[in-house]
């Protein structure tokens, strides 16, 4: 099962949380990374994984 959630960042950094359900041995200690950049940056990014992904 998954779950799913959306998030309105305001600004580019980099957001940390945890995991809210125990489903198994140390499930609920799982870190939770988000790092927010510009929409350029996320483009660029695009674009070198499928550079990547062709080579």
């Amino acid at each position: 099962r998954s779950n799913l959630t959306s998030i309105s960042v305001q600004r580019e950094g980099v957001y940390y949380g945890q995991c809210s359900e125990i489903r198994g041995t140390n499930h609920a200690f799982t870190p939770i990374v988000v790092e927010a950049v510009t929409l350029k940056d996320y483009a660029d990014w695009v674009s070198n994984q499928l550079i990547l992904q062709t080579n």
